[in-house]
């Protein structure tokens, strides 16, 4: 338990510094989401139907940046050697490794997603499912997001593959996501998509720390 523990604040430390942490996810998120409006004007009125699309595609985007250095700083200086090595299994350093960069970024973001979606137009009244709703988007992000990095180990281009492999499977969750806050936002029933999106998350958690695993064994063979 205390290697856990241990290894838990290590990643913690290096997921808020790795890349600039919340401190560049931040201003990336909001550069992101000023932009995209410009593509359709800034009529409230055009917005408002979109504003939760713009701030889903926004969220998504943004938790591509620092997955790039979820593995591959590790790899470079030996110390994944050291963690494949170590009392916690391969499955366990991955998902405490996910479990980190959710936090140190993924939480972050969804603190920050009711006031993009507000400030483009959303109503305010959907505040706290847009955060809910982001927050749990965000483990889903963060967990299918370090299979990509796993698979990108010791490659030259690791950012533009991780983008490849990564940004197919993150096109599920912003459809459930929006979908949810966009019914809530018409008066209809808006539980089906919020739990497809709890559906897609727990399954990310589950299932991604062995598939993580299996690509740092064979990066490391």
């Amino acid at each position: 338990m205390n290697e856990l523990a241990t290894l838990f604040r290590r990643e913690l430390a290096l997921a808020w510094g790795r890349g600039g942490g919340p401190m560049l996810a931040l201003p990336f998120y909001a550069c992101i989401a000023t932009l995209l409006p410009f593509a359709v004007g800034g009529d409230h009125a055009q917005l408002a139907p979109i504003a939760t699309g713009i701030s889903w595609l926004a969220l998504a985007l943004t938790s591509l940046l620092s997955l790039e250095r979820l593995f591959e700083r590790d790899f470079e200086d030996g110390a994944l050697d050291l963690l494949a090595l170590g009392a916690p299994s391969m499955v366990a350093t991955c998902f405490i490794k996910c479990l980190a960069q959710w936090l140190a970024t993924g939480a972050p973001l969804a603190i920050a997603a009711p006031i993009i979606a507000l400030g483009l137009g959303a109503k305010p009244e959907l505040w706290s499912l847009i955060f809910t709703s982001a927050l749990l988007g965000g483990l889903g992000f963060a967990f299918t997001g370090g299979v990509g990095a796993a698979l990108a180990i010791g490659s030259r281009r690791g950012g533009v593959l991780i983008a490849v492999i990564v940004l197919p499977l993150f096109v599920p969750p912003v459809i459930f996501g929006a979908t949810a806050i966009s019914q809530a936002a018409d008066g209809l029933a808006w539980q089906s998509g919020f739990a497809l999106l709890g559906a897609y998350s727990l399954a990310s958690v589950a299932l991604s720390p062995f598939a993580m695993a299996a690509a740092c064994r064979n990066a490391l063979s």
